[in-house]
């Protein structure tokens, strides 16, 4: 069978894609995903169905497993959380509903994506939510994913002592985090309510099940996509113990900052040479794929707290965050903070005698990595290279985050609280050398991963699309989702990846695509 439309991936923006687009009864969808599908609430597991546990979902059953390098001259890797299941990684991750500031656009349209600007995609960042504490014009109320903040009184006695002693510090009260002008500390907007992940198969997908038109396959794995010159034509996949070729008259691919630019170069898009090197016919060549790996790195200082201070893994992990802009930053928010009980970059919870954590990001790094391929082969994961606080000025804005952050835990908000830092060490901040020392064996990931299939004018030498979503070379494939971001927003990334998906399935329906 062929079918108009081909999406593979049913993670965020594959998820939007299939709802949306099949709202056109005369458009025949197909949804692909590798990983299991729960299509009804109660089937879905614990660890998908449940948002507040971040160790059970960080090492959980429904994720890829990849591992990465943070820095090149390190051997230990970290886990890199990515969903492989029916909502991909909006299915597995921490709920956290920001937005990116103005700037971020901004930012897009000076590098040749004029489509992009802040004016043209606010109606989308609306359209996508349903605000259950704030309306108006920056606000959406009528969208399929709830968004609520936890009010103070629910507050844990950590994220009210970090809160405190952020106010004690100076720092400005922040009631609405996606007011485009906010910054300081308050309540993290979550699309999570009553301890349930709002998740795009919860709030979008589950929307279309139902229609004729759209066929939704889990347990498949995309191995290639099949071109006739360097027009795609059909997916070749593995379901089971078959493996066929689906024609489909368009392939979107949805796969991820990971998983997308995988599958270009497994099917002959991406540079010459790697791909020749790995036997793979070369479709186009095409040297932007897998460059350009953006991510907000990330640092985990961990204090003791008495007994009685220690969290339920079950209760919110987060509930406030800071947003500020460090010393003589030009880009306004570069940094976020955040407080509390969460896993580490290697799924596991806190030591037993160590209740908590606060974990600066640096929210646009300077510099980025590279994926590439390790074999022709799907199920074999890509080199993963983050090469995470390689710019000296990165250092910087670390390092001064590092030491507002311990500067915050002295505060009299934790007096009684906190009994002892455990990491860094004294000796760890008894100089910028050692504290760069400290932080290159400790950075990981805020897990956004993007860029890897970056949107961009054709003269740009690691554009892999245009700014439609286009694949630069060949005809009837688009990437969409957050592979295409230019750079990483100074937000998490969810927010804007959905918006993404939402904006092209109107260009598309629109035949602007």
């Amino acid at each position: 069978m062929k079918y108009d439309v081909i999406i593979i991936g049913a993670g965020s923006a594959g998820s939007v894609l299939a709802t949306r687009l099949s709202e056109d009864p005369n458009r025949s969808v197909l949804l692909l995903e590798a990983g299991p599908d729960y299509p009804s609430f109660e089937q879905i597991p614990d660890d998908v169905k449940y948002g507040y546990n971040t160790a059970r979902a960080v090492s959980g059953p429904h994720m890829w497993g990849y591992r990465a390098k943070a820095r090149p001259e390190h051997d230990n890797t970290f886990h890199l959380p990515r969903g492989k299941v029916i909502g991909g990684s909006s299915a597995v991750n921490g709920q956290v509903w920001l937005r990116a500031v103005p700037e971020d656009f901004d930012n897009w349209v000076n590098w040749g994506n004029n489509e992009w600007s802040f004016q043209e995609i606010m109606p989308y960042l609306n359209r996508i939510e349903n605000d259950l504490d704030f309306g108006g014009d920056f606000h959406g109320n009528e969208g399929p994913i709830p968004v609520r903040r936890h009010k103070r009184e629910e507050w844990l006695p950590t994220q009210e002592a970090f809160y405190r002693a952020c106010i004690e510090a100076g720092l400005p009260h922040c009631d609405d985090m996606n007011d485009p002008d906010s910054t300081g500390v308050g309540p993290r907007p979550m699309n999570n309510v009553d301890g349930v992940r709002m998740s795009a198969a919860i709030t979008y997908l589950d929307l279309a099940r139902h229609r004729l038109n759209l066929t939704i396959r889990a347990g498949v794995t995309v191995r290639r996509i099949l071109f006739e010159g360097t027009k795609a034509v059909a997916v070749e996949v593995d379901s089971g113990e078959d493996r066929f070729a689906i024609e489909g008259g368009r392939i979107i691919l949805s796969g991820g900052a990971i998983a997308s630019p995988q599958l270009l170069m497994l099917s002959g898009v991406g540079p010459r040479g790697h791909l020749e090197g790995l036997g793979i016919p070369v479709v186009h060549d095409l040297p932007g794929v897998g460059q350009n790996l953006r991510d907000h790195p990330l640092v985990a200082l961990q204090f003791r707290v008495r007994q009685e201070y220690l969290d339920d893994p079950d209760t919110p992990w987060s509930q406030v965050a800071l947003r500020y802009t460090s010393e003589g930053s030009l880009t306004r928010n570069d940094m976020q903070v955040l407080p509390g009980w969460f896993a580490d970059a290697q799924g596991e919870a806190p030591d037993a005698a160590a209740g908590m954590r606060m974990a600066p990001a640096l929210e646009n790094a300077t510099t980025a990595g590279q994926l590439r391929l390790t074999a022709n082969d799907p199920y074999v994961q890509p080199d993963l290279s983050y090469n995470y606080l390689d710019d000296p000025g990165d250092r910087a804005r670390m390092r001064e985050a590092v030491r507002l952050c311990v500067g915050l835990s002295q505060s009299s908000a934790f007096s009684g609280i906190i009994t002892e830092m455990v990491s860094p060490t004294g000796a760890d901040l008894a100089s910028d050398d050692a504290l760069d020392a400290w932080m290159l064996r400790n950075v990981s990931t805020q897990q956004h991963s993007s860029g890897t299939c970056k949107m961009g004018p054709m003269e740009d030498p690691l554009a892999v699309v245009d700014q439609y979503c286009r694949v630069y070379g060949v005809s009837n494939l688009n990437v969409i989702d957050a592979s295409v971001m230019p750079d990483v927003v100074r937000a998490n990334t969810n927010v804007t990846t959905l918006m993404i998906a939402e904006r092209l399935s109107d260009w598309i329906r629109e035949g602007k695509v």
